[in-house]
C-alpha cells in the first residue's frame, strides 16, 4: 500500500502524517507513507483543501484531518482491498 499526505508543511498536515503513522503501527500494516509538498503534485490529484490523503493513488479525503480510529478503518478497508 502507498499512502500520500497531500500539503504543505501546515498544522493540519503535520497532524494528518503522525496520525496515519499511529493507525499504520497500531494495525501493523506495512506501508510507504509519503509527504507530498510540491504544489503542482498536489495540484494533479485535483484537490481543493489540503491535507490530502491519497491511497494507492486513489484520493480518499481532502481538507481534514481524520480521526486515528477514522484512519484505521479507512487503512484496513485498503488493505482488505489488496489481500482479497
Amino acid at each position: 500500500m502507498n499512502i500520500k499526505i497531500l500539503g504543505s508543511s501546515c498544522a493540519n498536515c503535520k497532524t494528518m502524517y503522525a496520525r496515519v503513522e499511529e493507525a499504520l503501527r497500531d494495525l501493523a500494516i506495512g506501508a510507504t507513507l509519503e509527504k507530498v509538498e510540491d504544489i503542482q503534485r498536489i495540484i494533479s490529484y485535483g484537490i481543493m483543501a489540503t491535507p490530502g490523503l491519497v491511497i494507492d493513488e486513489k484520493v480518499i479525503s481532502q481538507g481534514r484531518v481524520q480521526t486515528v480510529s477514522k484512519l484505521k478503518e479507512i487503512l484496513l478497508e485498503s488493505n482488505n482491498a489488496h489481500s482479497g
